[in-house]
């Protein structure tokens, strides 16, 4: 018997339960499965799942209002399998609590890597006071410094808290309004030219190549990642 993490599908699709259930069984993950908005919620209260995968067009009710319970009384994290590619679909279930979203079809591999991610991030740890983002540059929370190669990057207040809210979710994808609840506060929520401003500003000054971004990614429409690893 496998002893791998607990995944709850909530999928009304008989041929997409069958792909993802071969796909994730071989890869050690112990499945739990529902067909219903309903069914869902129940599994998700009796088995304590660590991942949720959720479609959005449920026959008994929508995957955002499956996300919206969920999040009264859990953090598991969620990924939304949905057919529906819209970026205002995107940003509503990230923003009702989703952790991520996989567009249909997707191939197994990049599912497998957005589980390892979500799975990564949910574990209770105590942050790490210096944080490695890649091509050198290092972020300490303790201090409120970065560096690339012992050189201090100087960053203004709000590029710091840009980045350092980035760092903290790496991998997971933050939309406008997530960012800008966090780091402008809640005041500020259709401000969205806010962070396409200051984004390119930080840019600037901790991409390598700021016209070719490796470090913090664009989601068309939807918002911000900071790539993990």
């Amino acid at each position: 018997m496998s002893a791998g993490p607990v995944v709850l599908l909530v999928e009304d699709e008989p041929e997409m339960r069958r792909f993802i259930r071969a796909s994730l069984q071989a890869s050690g993950y112990r499945l739990v499965e529902a067909s219903t908005a309903h069914e869902g919620i129940a599994l998700a209260s009796s088995h304590n799942p660590e991942l949720v995968l959720l479609d959005l067009g449920l026959p008994d009710g929508d995957g955002i209002d499956v996300t919206v319970k969920l999040r009264e009384g859990s953090k598991v994290p969620i990924i939304v399998l949905s057919a529906r590619g819209r970026e205002e679909d995107k940003v509503r279930a990230l923003d009702a609590g989703a952790d991520d979203y996989l567009t249909k079809p997707f191939g197994v591999n990049e599912l497998l890597a957005r589980m390892r991610v979500a799975l990564r991030h949910a574990k209770p740890a105590s942050v790490e006071p210096r944080l490695t983002l890649g091509d050198g540059l290092e972020l300490d929370l303790e201090k409120r410094v970065v560096t690339r190669g012992g050189a201090e990057v100087h960053l203004t207040p709000i590029e710091y808290r840009l980045l350092a809210y980035l760092a903290q979710n790496a991998g997971k994808v933050l939309t406008h309004r997530q960012i800008l609840s966090e780091v402008w506060g809640p005041g500020s929520a259709h401000q969205t030219h806010y962070v396409r401003v200051h984004l390119a500003e930080l840019r600037k000054k901790v991409e390598v190549d700021p016209s070719r971004p490796k470090l913090i990614v664009t989601e068309p429409g939807v918002g911000y990642r900071l790539r993990d690893g």
